[in-house]
């Protein structure tokens, strides 16, 4: 049975494209979300970054796994469809949370998001995945770009540091570069979104963001799930996020205590 937000049609793209957009996934829940980014940016995780080098100019502000400190984002995870229609979408019997990322472009912020693959820097594996991007502001310009059909490719896409452009990972050759979707004429889906819309993708589609040279801020509330056949991979390296002495082994199921199972609820 689909959630009412859902279409079959819908499951049908994200299947072969591994992204759709979902309008109004979080429509009734904007004001918490944005009450839960102004508490993160007031109060940072041990996770926070700033994204810009000296003297670029704007605010580009990201951080991550803080859902279990930050009661908004806990209501969030609980209280809205998002679970159900990660099942939906990843023809999944069960959700669990992998974890919440905040992005914050203020205006005048010209640096872009590079082009990635979130599902290198993890330590998960499967097909069964699903991040939603959702802003609390209205998004024309800044909205979040992905290459359809990326999740697909047969090598995964070689994960950077955003500010030193290092290699996160000694074993280079087991990726591909990071490609130019623009100049190499790739299917770029892209939508303006309204607050509450939100872009559902696999963790291995290959996606970036314009910079926001806009007069209002762009504030996005990221959430990252996962379904049946996810399991824990062992990297050449520490992952990003990291989750310090969690003791899982290869081949697991992500363990509840940490992941909770969000749906069925």
């Amino acid at each position: 049975m689909l959630h009412q937000l859902v279409t079959q049609d819908d499951v049908d793209t994200y299947q072969r494209d591994g992204v759709v957009l979902i309008k109004g996934l979080f429509a009734d829940h904007v004001d918490t979300l944005r009450a839960g980014i102004d508490r993160n940016m007031a109060e940072p995780g041990p996770y926070a970054a700033e994204n810009l080098h000296k003297g670029e100019a704007g605010r580009f502000f990201d951080d991550y796994c803080n859902w279990t400190r930050i009661p908004e984002f806990r209501e969030v995870i609980e209280t809205s469809p998002a679970a159900e229609v990660a099942a939906n979408l990843m023809g999944s019997d069960r959700v669990q949370v992998f974890h919440d990322h905040v992005l914050v472009k203020e205006p005048g912020t010209s640096k872009p998001t590079p082009w990635h693959q979130d599902g290198p820097y993890y330590f998960v594996e499967g097909q069964q995945t699903a991040s939603f991007w959702s802003p609390v502001d209205p998004v024309t310009e800044a909205s979040l770009r992905c290459v359809a059909g990326s999740h697909l490719w047969e090598k995964p896409v070689l994960p950077t540091r955003w500010l030193s452009e290092e290699n996160f990972y000694p074993d280079e050759d087991a990726y591909m570069p990071v490609p130019d979707p623009d100049a190499e004429g790739m299917n770029i889906t892209e939508w303006a979104m309204e607050p509450g819309d939100a872009v559902a993708f696999n963790f291995m589609i290959l996606h970036g963001a314009r910079g926001n040279e806009t007069g209002h801020r762009r504030r996005a509330f990221s959430l990252r799930m996962v379904g049946d056949d996810a399991r824990y991979v062992q990297r050449p390296g520490r992952t990003s996020p990291p989750f310090p002495g969690h003791d899982m082994k290869p081949g697991q199921k992500l363990r509840e205590d940490w992941f909770p199972q969000v749906w069925p609820r």
